[in-house]
């Protein structure tokens, strides 16, 4: 009997059934396009400064294939075995790593990377952060429910006199959740916001304002968070108290004549690559601006030398490519069997949809450059693993979804 009790137990920590086939080969098709295009921009770059003109593809192609093995492996384990340890030690790791990056040697001026030099390896923290963020939040969403749809008034002096003043509850049992879980966002954001990690810090907070927003917090805090967030970044950037080289950057946004050959050189460069890549492209392997034109076309530019050499239509298929893959997730989220599931799912491809969102909008030149990565196209060993971990979460949850799928 114990014998049978503990196979059971075993058995509870895996995951049955087959994965989303959809989802799989869409991820596996951005994957490959990704590095394809990961090769084409950079083997000019990486030639005349690494001296090996594959440089970064081959070493993100061990990414992937490392990445492809984590995220196999998660796929088989039931995420619901993973709620309390998943956010715990997520908090616990994230926090103590970007802690750790705030004491390390500054590299461009920011704090955002742990180096280990014997190894001659960096990882960026920021990038295991944002997944913690998902696992804690959708957690805490999920055990704590009925308190975040409640409606109880809290019981204190000074929420009996608001409530009084208003006329209604509006201080209610649900602000016991809501304010935990916005100090847990603030704390993250606050921490890479510290490494001066600016596109790190937009993407905590958009991921806090999904999650909460999933977990069905009611609409009027969003709108007060909104309007203070707003006010204050209003504030520090009219007196000048933003790091200098966000100032910087929001200047030469502003001011499309600001240093053409310093803070408004790479912007221009990109828009110059997207401008001149037309309808059809000049063809994959002929960009121009590569020639180290586009600085660092490996990272945050790599989506304006797609554009170039693939065209208009190019990107519109490799953008419908992403929209398909997010849908498939929600398609997953929503049939997924539980609460903590669908929370996971939807956080993971919604925190995608806005990190390729923003690289466009910085690349297009229509908000600050942030210094945001495209997911599966950059380069960036740490980012490639965690993402595609997060997709294993996901294929893990399709396996119990209620969704139509092949064994």
């Amino acid at each position: 009997m114990n014998e049978k009790k503990i196979s059971k137990t075993i058995k509870s920590f895996f995951a049955f059934g087959g994965i989303d086939v959809t989802f799989f080969a869409l991820l596996m098709a951005i994957v490959v396009v990704g590095l394809v295009m990961l090769y084409s921009a950079t083997y000019v770059y990486a030639y005349y400064y690494e001296g090996d003109s594959a440089y970064y593809f081959k070493r993100q192609i061990v990414w992937v294939i490392l990445g492809l093995i984590i995220m196999l492996v998660i796929s088989r384990i039931n995420y619901k075995k993973l709620e309390t340890l998943g956010a715990l030690a997520g908090t616990g790791v994230s926090w103590l790593l970007l802690g750790i990056a705030l004491l390390m040697p500054e590299y461009n001026g920011t704090h955002r990377y742990i180096y280990i030099r014997p190894l001659g390896f960096q990882f960026q923290p920021s990038d295991v952060a944002k997944f913690a963020l998902i696992l804690t939040l959708a957690a805490i969403l999920d055990k704590c429910h009925e308190v975040v749809l409640s409606k109880k008034p809290l019981q204190n002096d000074l929420a009996r006199k608001v409530n009084d003043v208003v006329g209604k509850p509006i201080l209610n049992d649900s602000l016991k959740i809501i304010i935990p879980c916005g100090i847990i966002v603030l704390v993250y954001a606050g921490l890479v916001a510290l490494g001066s990690h600016l596109s790190g810090t937009i993407l905590m907070l958009a991921i806090g304002i999904i999650l909460l927003f999933l977990g069905e917090v009611r609409k009027k805090w969003f709108i007060i968070g909104g309007i203070g967030g707003s006010v204050m970044v209003v504030f520090l950037y009219q007196i000048g108290l933003l790091k200098s080289y966000m100032q910087e950057r929001i200047t030469a946004w502003l001011d499309k004549d600001f240093e053409p050959l310093g803070a408004r050189w790479q912007v221009n460069q990109a828009l110059y690559a997207i401008g001149s890549g037309g309808f059809f492209g000049k063809g994959l392997g002929q960009s121009t601006l590569k020639h180290l034109y586009v600085s660092e076309p490996q990272n945050d530019m790599i989506f304006s030398i797609v554009v170039e050499e693939l065209g208009f239509i190019g990107a519109v298929l490799i953008l419908l490519l992403f929209a398909l893959l997010i849908w498939r997730g929600v398609v997953i989220a929503i049939n997924s069997p539980d609460r903590y599931g669908a929370l996971i799912a939807m956080g993971v491809v919604f925190q995608l949809g806005v990190q390729v969102l923003l690289n466009i909008l910085v690349a297009t030149d229509s908000i600050p450059n942030t210094g945001i990565s495209l997911p599966f196209f950059s380069y960036g060993g740490t980012a490639m693993v965690v993402t595609l971990a997060e997709m294993g979460f996901v294929l893990s949850i399709s396996r119990t979804s209620k969704i139509r799928r092949k064994k």
